[in-house]
């Protein structure tokens, strides 16, 4: 408890001085499907060079034990935005399509709303996949009237992007409500030449019906505009953030800063570097796919030091999970190793499903730069930590599993020490969940698993399972992780409980195990 006092009376402290300071411009850069073996900084071994992203090390704190919400797409994109455990929603496994019911109700706490609630021009560019509210059906769309229920109604100002992953269709450069070219043509997958995924890309028909394209992998097609193409995405997303950011220039210079959120489509698939990137690295279209986006980091950087903004710019950059399953290929045909080590990779409860590049620079806030930190923190920290950033409370009723790592910005000698954190397993057959307790990482029980136990200051792999020499041990962290799931959030603040009651994959405690915890 004297712990748990200390860092809030830091938290505090730093939330006073960053008040009576300029408040920095904020950019969360996400990639999709990035391992922590894919930033060269990261991996002494990795067959190609991230030059801008070993800047981001070198000039600011490199994370290396850092989470995301989840081992997929959509959930971790919530609890990113919104401090709080994606399963505590209904979407308990699985990712959205383009269309849907927005997994971020009006009215909850954004990263966003945060921010421009303290004065920041907040603007995305990018990959959504949080669901939308399109015009009419598929088959009776009106692209004259605005989207709803989309990130214009989560606390931005702007939004320039697409819906979701590029294989669920709806691909259009949507900006604003509205798209200037809507996706009136039909397509799907068409085989990818330069690796083992898929293309978007013309030739696109007038029709779903049967395709006459031999090139199409499926026959039904989905909506694009006739202008969209999958390898455009990184270039201009970059473009039009620059775009958004030069023209909020002087404001942040005389005290109104912004907040960028800018998730790119890379390197998940379809994997399509543009031809300036081929041939470089030694991993493959994949490395090449990574050096593009290294590159695209690097004209953000770029635009930060020629417009005087640099200095007082904060970038923190991610990935929604670990690297697709492609990641065991391209070790055996190059010696890459996506995972940088760690076990298994996206879908997986394991680390290499969630344990993820994590950095942050910048210039004017961080002490010592350079080095790096090992003490556990997750992407649903960002809530709280940007809270404390810019002098601002966070509300009991927001953020119920974001805990700020601030202090660590700020001192390079902090012993700040996270409460526990959850991770998960996505897949269509099991959905287990594991608690990680500084050294101490416990996995439960599943369907197809038993309870696994490890030290992972002496097993980063996960290879020897102790839990059987640890009885104590797994009694005590069995007895936390139910505290935190069926309690309803990990902050010591009264918050609401969960938005369902229990569900089967909690297979280590019985419905009213759960439902008196809740009670609690």
């Amino acid at each position: 408890m004297t712990k748990l006092f200390s860092c809030l009376f830091f938290a505090s402290c730093f939330s006073m001085q960053a008040a009576e300071n300029q408040k920095p411009n904020i950019i969360v850069i996400y990639t999709d499907d990035q391992g922590y073996g894919d930033v060269s900084a990261l991996n002494p071994e990795a067959k190609f060079k991230t030059p801008n992203l070993d800047k981001l090390v070198e000039e600011g704190i490199a994370f290396t034990n850092g989470h995301s919400p989840d081992s997929v797409c959509t959930p971790s994109r919530y609890g990113l935005l919104t401090g709080r455990y994606p399963w505590r929603t209904k979407l308990k496994s699985g990712v959205m399509g383009a269309e849907g019911e927005c997994m971020i109700p009006d009215g909850q706490m954004t990263l966003a709303s945060l921010l421009k609630e303290n004065g920041y021009h907040t603007g995305m560019v990018g990959k959504w996949h949080l669901g939308m509210d399109f015009p009419g059906t598929p088959k009776d769309r009106d692209w004259t009237q605005p989207i709803k229920d989309m990130p214009l109604d989560k606390g931005f100002d702007y939004f320039y992007g697409i819906p979701a992953s590029l294989n669920f269709g709806i691909l259009a450069w949507f900006e604003g409500r509205f798209a200037a070219v809507p996706p009136t043509f039909y397509t799907n997958k068409k085989k990818n030449p330069l690796y083992l995924d898929y293309r978007i890309m013309p030739p696109y028909e007038t029709d779903s019906g049967p395709s006459k394209d031999p090139t199409r992998t499926v026959k039904k097609g989905f909506e694009v505009a006739e202008d969209f193409i999958d390898n455009q995405c990184l270039t201009r997303f970059t473009d039009k953030a620059i775009e958004w950011m030069g023209g909020k220039a002087e404001e942040a210079k005389a005290g109104k800063p912004f907040f960028l959120y800018l998730p790119y489509t890379s390197p998940h698939y379809p994997v399509c570097p543009l031809p300036e990137f081929q041939g470089q690295g030694e991993a493959g279209a994949y490395g090449e796919f990574v050096i593009e986006t290294d590159y695209h980091v690097g004209r953000i950087l770029k635009f930060l030091d020629e417009s005087g903004l640099d200095e007082n710019t904060l970038i923190f950059y991610s990935s929604d999970n670990g690297p697709e399953k492609s990641w065991t290929q391209r070790l055996e045909k190059t010696g890459h190793d996506s995972r940088g080590g760690l076990r298994q990779g996206k879908r997986s409860v394991y680390e290499g499903g969630h344990r993820v590049p994590f950095l942050v620079r910048w210039p004017a806030g961080i002490k010592d730069a350079g080095r790096e930190w090992d003490g556990i923190v997750g992407q649903t920290d960002l809530l709280a930590t940007f809270a404390d950033v810019v002098g601002a409370e966070l509300p009991e009723t927001a953020g119920e599993d974001s805990l700020s790592f601030a202090s660590v910005l700020l001192d390079s000698n902090s012993d700040s020490k996270r409460l526990p954190l959850i991770t998960h397993a996505n897949t269509s057959d099991e959905n287990r969940y594991a608690i990680t307790d500084g050294d101490w990482k416990l996995i439960m029980p599943g369907k197809n698993g038993k309870v696994e136990l490890y030290d992972l200051s002496k097993d980063r792999s996960e290879k020897s399972n102790i839990a059987a020499a640890h009885p104590e041990t797994v009694e005590r962290l069995t007895k936390e992780i139910s505290s935190i799931i069926a309690g309803g959030s990990t902050r010591p603040v009264a918050t609401k409980p969960n938005d369902t009651p229990y569900w089967k994959d909690l297979t280590w405690m019985t419905a009213k195990e759960y439902e008196a915890l809740s009670a609690k």
